[in-house]
């Protein structure tokens, strides 16, 4: 039943992102700036500020950005990694189609920031 969950989650938050990009072929407007790609892109599950809804966390193992856990661990070529081809667990998606490499950049700068 929790893996059904998941992957209804993944599917929704992909089938967002998509719907994004088909409405005017651009997340964000083509925005390049990091916090306007986050918002559009990954705060639905990530949380505004890179805290995540408590129920987030706790059913899909959202992980909090701001945490010092990952401010810990966190480097630009894993989160941009990831942004791109999604997380090793299938639950996050990966954005690389739906975001231009601008966006991708951005927003790995701005996921860097989070917490700080």
């Amino acid at each position: 039943m929790r893996r059904l969950a998941t992957a209804l989650v993944v599917a929704a938050v992909a089938g967002t992102v998509a719907t994004l990009a088909a409405c005017d072929r651009t997340v964000a407007g083509g925005s390049t700036d990091g916090a306007t790609v986050f918002r559009a892109a990954c705060a639905s599950c990530h949380g505004e500020r890179g805290k995540p809804p408590q129920q987030m966390a706790a059913q899909l193992g959202v992980r909090d950005l701001t945490g010092a856990e990952f401010r810990a661990r966190r480097d630009r070529a894993t989160i941009e990694g990831q942004v791109r081809k999604g997380s090793g667990n299938g639950r996050m998606p990966g954005f690389e189609g739906a975001l231009t490499a601008d966006q991708i950049e951005a927003v790995t700068a701005y996921v860097l920031t989070l917490g700080d």
